[in-house]
């Protein structure tokens, strides 16, 4: 979840509180490094489920990646939660409502696009959501320019060959969609909730959303100790850990440095394609991913960092 800090007051706010970053002794850690390590374990986690893709369909997948989370999300803020219905209205039950089926669709259509298409290729073009966010946020002409190039950078993988097939490209779109609206509704559901409250009750809120389709893809499988195990590091190393590191980092750097460094994940997600998929990409998929890595860096870089938000 990354250039989301970038264009707005703090939209990644709440969602950074999911891993309990305050309970980690992590202040000697230099930030870069702890974005960087996130980043890392972030794709780890994405080579992992889908090395999981051969025995649990993406769906189930997912299915124990949220459910791993929201349970990690609702021990956090159990408290707030016994009354959340009580305290809120219904306005702001809504927008995390909301926040939930946007989280659960951005998970289940990038690790759909993740069983298509290479892990590098469907994370570059996930990017667009948040780079598109950061443009129009800053409504500088000259990001036009980074629009045209990171447009150019989809074309190139878009035709770069057989393992870029239209599904996979169009689940990966609708993922950077749906993590455009998670940017924004983050930002919303801060506002309403206090402390990781708003993320853990949309967790719940996505997790008994793809639930059932989950178990009914994953079948018997679905209860294999063996998977659970692997599908609950999945969700530990997809999200609670590098929410725990964002957290602290953005603690002790400006939003707009942290939007610039997380430039880099569609090349570490490259990377981890290689490395642990064996998944090989092209001169011109590289190029590609070059191009919106350049583009995301460049639409942070001079942006005025949002006012400190309410500690959320």
């Amino acid at each position: 979840m990354a250039l989301a800090e970038a264009p707005g007051p703090s939209p990644g706010g709440a969602a950074r509180a999911a891993g309990g970053g305050r309970a980690l002794s992590l202040g000697s850690v230099p930030p870069p490094a702890l974005i960087l390590i996130g980043i890392v374990s972030v794709q780890v986690g994405a080579g992992l489920a889908k090395h999981l893709f051969d025995r649990l369909p993406p769906s189930a997948v997912v299915t124990i990646r949220l459910l791993t989370s929201a349970i990690v999300l609702a021990f956090v803020a159990r408290r707030a939660l016994r009354t959340v219905l009580r305290d809120h209205s219904r306005s702001s039950l809504a927008v995390a409502g909301g926040f939930g089926l946007a989280l659960a669709l951005m998970n289940f259509s990038i690790y759909q696009s993740f069983s298509r298409i290479p892990l590098g290729v469907a994370v570059t073009i996930e990017f667009l959501g948040p780079l598109l966010v950061a443009i129009v946020a800053s409504r500088r002409p000259r990001d036009l320019i980074w629009a045209v190039l990171a447009g150019a950078g989809v074309v190139l993988l878009a035709r770069g060959g057989g393992d870029a097939d239209l599904a996979g490209i169009g689940f990966a779109l609708l993922a950077g969609a749906c993590w455009a609206a998670y940017i924004l509704l983050t930002a919303a559901t801060g506002r309403r909730f206090s402390g990781s409250t708003g993320l853990a009750l949309a967790s719940v809120v996505g997790t008994a959303v793809v639930l059932p389709l989950g178990a009914a893809s994953g079948g018997a499988a679905f209860l294999d100790p063996e998977l659970l195990l692997i599908g609950v590091g999945v969700g530990l190393l997809s999200s609670v850990i590098p929410y725990s590191l964002e957290l602290e980092a953005l603690r002790r750097m400006p939003a707009r440095v942290f939007g610039i460094l997380m430039s880099m994940e569609p090349a570490v997600a490259a990377l981890a394609g290689v490395v642990i998929l064996g998944e090989v990409l092209s001169g011109r998929q590289w190029i590609a991913i070059g191009c919106v890595i350049v583009a995301c860096a460049g639409a942070t870089r001079g942006q005025k960092d949002p006012p400190e938000a309410p500690e959320a």
